[in-house]
């Protein structure tokens, strides 16, 4: 296996520790549209080298496969430039995997009651190329998607009977800090994917409402809070409904009545968020300021601390996890979340590398592991639900970082 890693910043980064440590590849290229970055990244190993790639490219990516003799792409940039990458790992006949797929376009009228163009829609519209092909796309393979995903398929096929919902929740109880000791505000991920998932429409799919867009349908950002308790010392945070592919890929393969996708922001976040896009500062589209043009979003994640840089300065747990509810295997009702907590002091500690990130990253390098070892394998543009889940939750396992469960008292 010759992998082509795309995006050498927090999560990249990330990547690249965790899979110095295995064997089951020959070689990865670390690419990035800023050169120095990748070389940073690929100083970890003897096996890594690296490239420059612009990403907005197909045939700059297609021709980064080719010179390197690349099998798999892994995108680990954020979502604009998901096509681009995933058109030209297919056009140089190399399998792909990614975290986050193809941006959404919410609906031109009701945007808060119907969907328009939905998160991956642009990548299924593809499925036949790759099927015929005889190429994988593997999509939405960080942790959530990804073992979120694989965590939902463990318990319809392991735990449950029947599914009434797949709720994905997400929550943490992290701080950063400056150097005086007090707490700042620095999200642990990237901000330009953060206020794209938080301020879109956030997406619900239930069976009942499968004659209409095919039982998928929208609410207000930040609608219907909640707070679920998480587990390892986190304790209770509020959560909201969110925009997130979990959503969008699990009712594909899995059977149950309802998925939703709720994310513990607080009100402090939700608050900025609300801000930026009363200010117009969420905006993608470019804005002429003075002779330059320049995206208000950019603006702001450039002038927030780096995700990658602040895991000295923070301290914390962070837990992703899928609460699933229905009847169990015994035929009596079950109330069950599956889970998986990094502490960033040891995340730092082993790895050099904040816990969100790492978190993210464990997961396409598994992944990649069981591809590589026939453990999983197929064809066509499948989410991780349409692959054994077992078999990754052992090898989260084998790399030092188990994930849990627990029983939940149901809703009031």
């Amino acid at each position: 296996m010759r992998i082509l890693l795309v995006g050498a910043g927090g999560v990249g980064g990330a990547f690249a520790a965790i899979a110095a440590r295995r064997d089951f590849f020959e070689a990865i290229v670390i690419a990035d549209y800023d050169a120095a970055r990748a070389e940073r990244a690929a100083a970890v190993d003897a096996r890594f080298s690296a490239a420059q790639v612009d990403a907005s490219d197909p045939g700059s990516v297609a021709a980064l496969c080719r010179e390197h003799g690349i099998t798999h792409v892994m995108n680990a940039v954020d979502p604009r430039f998901v096509m681009p990458i995933f058109d030209g790992a297919l056009a140089a006949g190399a399998d792909y995997l990614d975290m986050a797929m193809s941006l959404s376009t919410r609906h031109p009228d009701e945007p808060y009651a119907k969907v328009g163009v939905k998160l991956g829609d642009a990548q299924f519209a593809k499925a036949g190329d790759w099927e015929s092909a005889g190429r994988l796309a593997l999509v939405g393979m960080g942790v959530e998607p990804g073992l979120s995903d694989v965590l939902a398929r463990y318990a319809a096929d392991e735990l449950f009977s029947s599914i009434t919902e797949l709720g994905t929740r997400d929550g943490a109880n992290l701080a950063v800090h400056d150097d005086d000791g007090n707490e700042i505000f620095a999200p642990s991920f990237s901000i330009w994917t953060t206020i794209e998932e938080c301020l879109n429409p956030p997406v619900i799919w239930e069976r009942s409402r499968t004659g209409v867009d095919g039982g998928w349908y929208t609410t207000p950002p930040f609608s219907e809070p909640e707070v679920f308790d998480f587990p390892e010392g986190i304790g209770p945070v509020e959560c909201v409904n969110v925009e997130h592919e979990e959503v969008l890929l699990m009712p594909r393969w899995l059977d149950c009545e309802r998925v939703t996708f709720k994310y513990g922001l607080g009100a402090e976040f939700i608050g900025v968020l609300q801000t930026l896009h009363t200010l117009g500062l969420d905006r993608t589209e470019k804005v002429r300021v003075g002779g330059v043009e320049v995206s208000p979003r950019d603006v702001v994640a450039a002038c927030l601390p780096d995700p990658a840089s602040i895991g000295p300065v923070m301290t914390g747990k962070t837990c992703a996890g899928v609460w699933v509810r229905g009847t169990g295997k015994d035929g009596e009702p079950r109330s069950t979340y599956l889970y998986h907590v990094v502490d960033n002091a040891w995340s730092m500690a082993e790895y050099g590398h904040q816990c969100v990130v790492w978190q993210t990253a464990i997961n396409p390098v598994i992944a990649l592991e069981l591809l590589a070892t026939g453990v999983w394998s197929g064809s066509g543009v499948l989410g991780p639900e349409a692959m054994p889940p077992k078999p990754f939750l052992d090898k989260l396992e084998e790399y030092g970082s188990p994930w849990g469960l627990m029983e939940v008292a149901p809703a009031a």
